[in-house]
């Protein structure tokens, strides 16, 4: 489990590539201190360190991984976004965040206001339907809050306000028009969704199970 605050940007130092998975071999600054087997966000997508050196790991994506996220975009020597999952006593700086992307989406629009940077990204609808004004959504593995929403048929276009020190510190700074990102959405709610659709699918006698499958579910997550 992650909260969405990025530690550092790691460097790709190489890539081995298949049709359709990779071997990433990332350069860290805290590589000496992951153990073999750990789980590591990059660009949000939870990965499995396999094996580690004094400045770099290296981590397996599947090929579920690659068909879900941009990661087969990467080439030796991008920048990532690398969070280590979260201590059981640490703090939620950002929000529940599982590693688990749903999707991509596409990079619009960037413009300065201020003391923010106000970014578009267009989903699409079925990703869309989890995005909500001042809700969480994760990109690239970063914690943001949805400024506004506008929802199509086959679209949406969400903005976020990212300020200086996550822009400075992130990979957002690197991202051009059409640029591919991962978006995980707000974990809460595509429970929510499954529970509301199971219960439409269900009889009424399924009512008390089914609100004791979510209160367990969610308390899980605390």
């Amino acid at each position: 489990m992650f909260t969405g605050i990025v530690e550092e940007k790691g460097k790709i130092n190489s890539i081995l590539k298949s049709s359709s998975s990779l071997v990433l071999n990332i350069k860290c600054s805290f590589a000496s201190s992951l153990v073999l087997g750990e789980s590591v966000a990059v660009n949000g997508t939870c990965l499995t360190v396999t094996s580690k050196s004094s400045d770099s790991f290296t981590a397996d994506v599947t090929p579920e991984s690659f068909r879900r996220t941009s990661l087969g975009g990467l080439k030796s020597g991008c920048e990532v976004n690398l969070e280590r999952a979260m201590k059981a006593d640490g703090r939620f700086g950002g929000h529940i965040v599982s590693g688990h992307i749903d999707g991509t989406g596409i990079f619009v629009s960037s413009q300065n206001e201020q003391n923010a940077v106000n970014i578009k990204i267009a989903v699409s609808a079925e990703i869309g339907k989890f995005i909500i004004e001042k809700g969480s959504v994760c990109v690239d593995g970063i914690s943001l809050t949805v400024a506004s929403v506008n929802y199509g048929e086959s679209e949406t276009v969400f903005s976020v306000a990212v300020i200086p020190h996550t822009w400075k510190n992130t990979t957002l700074s690197k991202m051009q028009n059409g640029s591919y990102v991962n978006i995980e959405c707000d974990l809460v709610g595509k429970y929510i969704e499954h529970f509301v659709n199971y219960k439409n699918s269900k009889n009424a006698d399924d009512e008390e199970k089914l609100l004791e499958n979510f209160m367990t579910s969610f308390t899980s997550f605390h």
